[in-house]
């Protein structure tokens, strides 16, 4: 594992869910080289984990609270930790 490569973990409160959040997350995140997953929680947030350059996912993390996302994202409470690996492309579950 590269020693600059973080892992962000972001839980995106707000009216997130069915308004293409996930797809738009997915496309941003690739532009910015990044992996992981968009993934709906039964409460209605999204989690988002992305791994790659902390600059890039501090970018990921600012276009999540821009209030340029489909529908309404109300809140972000993100996490920086070590990256895990193992993750490959960013997906939509």
């Amino acid at each position: 594992m590269h020693p600059d490569i973080e892992r962000l973990t972001a839980w995106v409160h707000g009216y997130v869910q069915g308004v293409g959040f996930r797809w738009w997350t997915r496309a941003r995140a690739l532009e910015l080289g990044l992996v992981g997953h968009a993934t709906n929680h039964a409460d209605g947030r999204v989690l988002v984990i992305a791994e790659g350059a902390r600059t890039e996912l501090e970018r990921l993390l600012e276009l999540l609270r821009s209030g340029g996302t489909p529908g309404n994202v109300t809140l972000v409470v993100e996490h920086f930790d070590a990256a895990r690996g193992g993750l490959s492309g960013f997906v939509e579950r």
